[in-house]
């Protein structure tokens, strides 16, 4: 009796000079519909307002083919709030990703590590003690910096205080929401002690919003998101075999421990910047790469799928706070109503498991 071996079939690779990747269509198809469906998303939120632009225009005009009339409200009036939703989701998106790649576990954002908590709570405590000067902060360059700062300053410390001879992805998590919790509280504290006018003007920042964006504060996040994606993207490739465990990565010469070390490091920076350009906008860092994972039918959340989820779930739900609601709302209220039913999902399937 003759018995036929029958091979596994593997994805086909493809390679480029000194780099080879794996050729995965479903994926590709995936990552150009969220491109696709971002850029309608993009292009009919800077079209709505009080005076507003037909599709066919607004994309005339991106082109440089537009009226002047229509140029002026699209590029002067309307373009640092799409394009400051863009940098963000893709920001967020991509944070979240690498947070939860590198803990192994879809609870794992900056929101429950506590970046976005203490981004929130250095800027509160600017703006709080600075009495008169809060406007003048709030309307410069003090105010994201400082959020960068102290996004930077948690994420390293929930990473120094989880290390234990390597970090553990379940410890990471627990001290994360443990940092978040005590941020919280001085938040609140700083909240409570403080002057009324610069309690309602550090409320305003806190609930997450892309209104009124100005075109530094663009370029900005801009320039140092590409500088952080393009970082990623070096070191991604090294980051690939350690979802397969640390011993099989060591055996392939991959310095986890750095590699890990950067990424996260990458992903703080990411959520910084997100935070410095439109406050701490809850829930997208962890439903955008859960969303995308589902879509491309990946074991592990892809980086610019990812990125791209996160930037058409913010940017959708701007444009819902704009028109779909009676009045006009911070877009952090519509993504929160959003994440929360689905953060207690993932509790619930993960209970189930």
């Amino acid at each position: 009796m003759n018995v036929t071996e029958v091979k596994p079939s593997l994805p086909p690779g493809v390679r480029l000079g000194r780099v080879s990747f794996v050729w995965r269509p479903w994926l590709l198809c995936v990552t150009l519909l969220l491109a696709a469906a971002t850029f309608l998303v993009f292009c009919v939120s800077i079209g709505v307002g009080d005076f507003p632009v037909g599709l066919p225009q607004v994309i005339a005009t991106l082109f440089g083919r537009g009226e002047q009339v229509d140029e002026f409200v699209i590029m002067d009036l309307r373009m640092p709030r799409a394009l400051a939703g863009l940098v963000v989701g893709i920001a967020l998106g991509v944070s979240g990703a690498l947070t939860q790649s590198i803990a192994r576990n879809p609870l794992a954002s900056p929101d429950v590590l506590g970046i976005t908590s203490g981004a929130s709570a250095v800027a509160v405590f600017l703006v709080t003690v600075s009495g008169g000067t809060a406007a003048a902060i709030v309307n410069s360059a003090g105010l994201p910096a400082a959020a960068l700062g102290g996004g930077l300053g948690t994420g390293l410390l929930v990473y120094f205080l989880a290390w234990r001879r390597g970090v553990d992805g379940f410890r990471l998590i627990l001290i994360g929401i443990s940092v978040s919790a005590v941020m919280e509280a001085i938040t609140t504290w700083l909240l409570v002690t403080a002057d009324i006018r610069d309690v309602a003007r550090a409320q305003a920042w806190l609930v997450g919003s892309l209104e009124d964006r100005s075109w530094g504060e663009v370029r900005t996040a801009l320039w140092c998101g590409l500088v952080l994606l393009a970082v990623v993207s070096c070191v991604a490739f090294q980051f690939r075999p350690m979802h397969f465990g640390d011993e099989v990565a060591a055996g392939l010469g991959v310095r986890y421990g750095r590699v890990r070390a950067v990424l996260l490091l990458c992903a703080v920076l990411l959520a910084g910047v997100a935070v410095s350009a439109a406050g701490p906008v809850p829930f997208v860092a962890l439903v955008a790469p859960q969303v995308a994972m589902r879509l491309a039918r990946r074991p592990t959340p892809p980086m610019v799928a990812s990125g791209l989820t996160g930037a058409l779930l913010l940017t959708g739900s701007d444009l819902i706070a704009r028109t779909a609601l009676p009045v006009s709302l911070p877009v952090g209220v519509v993504t929160a109503a959003i994440g929360g039913p689905f953060l207690v999902y993932l509790l619930v399937r993960a209970n189930l498991r």
